[in-house]
C-alpha cells in the first residue's frame, strides 16, 4: 500500500497488508540465542526437544518471533514524503502458540491510529504474526512508531 505522508490519519482502522511468508529454522534460532545469551535447551538443544512429547522439536523464542516485526512489516506500507521514523514500543503483547522450527510466519497489519504527535505522527498498529497451517496466531501486539515528514 502506498500512501501520502498527510493522508496517514485516513488509513485508521484498515489492514495495511500481509507480508511474505518466512521460514523459521534452526540458524536463525541458534543466532537469537547467541545474541540474546538465551541459549535454553527448548530453542537449541534440537534431540531433547524432539524427545519431549509436549514440544516434538525446538521452538523459536517469543522475542525473536516479535523481532521480525520490522523486517516483515518493512515493505507493507509505502509513505510517500516520510523523512525518518523511529519505533516508539509496543503495548499488549501476547505470545499465543509456539513457532515450531520449520516453521514459517508472515505478519497481518491493520493501523489502529495515526494521530499527530511532534510534528509528524505517532502510528499504532495492530500486528498479528501468523504461524502457517495453525487457526492461532504466534503472536499479537500493538506497536508504536513516530514518522515524521518533509
Amino acid at each position: 500500500m502506498e500512501v501520502n505522508f498527510k493522508d496517514l490519519p485516513s488509513l485508521a482502522g484498515k489492514e495495511i497488508g500481509v507480508s511474505d511468508w518466512l521460514l523459521i529454522d534452526q540458524d536463525r534460532v541458534n543466532m537469537f540465542a547467541d545474541a540474546t545469551g538465551d541459549h535454553q535447551w527448548i530453542h537449541v538443544d534440537v534431540e531433547r526437544a524432539k524427545a519431549t512429547p509436549f514440544l516434538g522439536g525446538t521452538i523459536a523464542h517469543g522475542y525473536l518471533t516479535l523481532s521480525l516485526i520490522p523486517y516483515l512489516a518493512g515493505g507493507l506500507l509505502k509513505v510517500n514524503g516520510v523523512t525518518h521514523g523511529i519505533n516508539y514500543g509496543s503495548d499488549k503483547v501476547r505470545f499465543i502458540t509456539m513457532v515450531h522450527v520449520g516453521k514459517r510466519v508472515r505478519v497481518r497489519q491493520k493501523l489502529l491510529a495515526a494521530e499527530p504527535k511532534s510534528g509528524g505522527f505517532q502510528l499504532r498498529s495492530e500486528i498479528t504474526i501468523e504461524l502457517e497451517g495453525s487457526d492461532k496466531p504466534a503472536c499479537i501486539a500493538e506497536t508504536l512508531s513516530l514518522v515524521f515528514g518533509a
